[in-house]
């Protein structure tokens, strides 16, 4: 009896962790890069979409890469929606070798925006807003 109410309890906590775990769905919907004028920077952004109960989202993120080392995510942005118009794309512009201009285009707010990262300055201009927002 001790062991079918066992068996019972961890058919359920299964059970719930699949469920919980299971659900969530992700593509990723836009990407692109853009390398330094002296290679040693990658700038690659993507835009994710994520579906489940109560977990959908679009996120577009950009990270910065030095040649062998692990990227760092310097810009995250929550979309609006994903169609038609919330595919925020992300401009990558090197000014020079230390500075990074992002720019982007969309119905989205900013949840984290990196201004220096390993001495490369980076600006953000939201260009879908009549005035210029540029942060360094």
């Amino acid at each position: 009896m001790a062991n079918l109410r066992f068996a019972k309890l961890v058919l359920l906590i299964v059970g719930v962790c699949a469920l919980g775990f299971g659900c969530r769905d992700s593509a990723v919907i836009w990407s692109a890069e853009s390398r330094s004028p002296d290679g040693h920077w990658l700038a690659s952004a993507s835009t994710e979409q994520f579906g489940g109960p109560g977990a959908a989202a679009v996120e577009t993120t950009v990270n910065l890469k030095q040649d062998s080392r692990s990227p760092v995510e310097i810009l995250e942005l929550s979309n609006e929606d994903a169609y038609p118009t919330g595919i925020t794309n992300v401009g990558m512009n090197w000014l020079d070798s230390s500075h990074l201009e992002l720019t982007y285009k969309g119905h989205a707010s900013v949840n984290l925006q990196v201004v220096k990262c390993a001495g490369v300055d980076i600006s953000v201009r939201d260009l879908s807003s009549p005035s210029t927002n540029t942060s360094r």
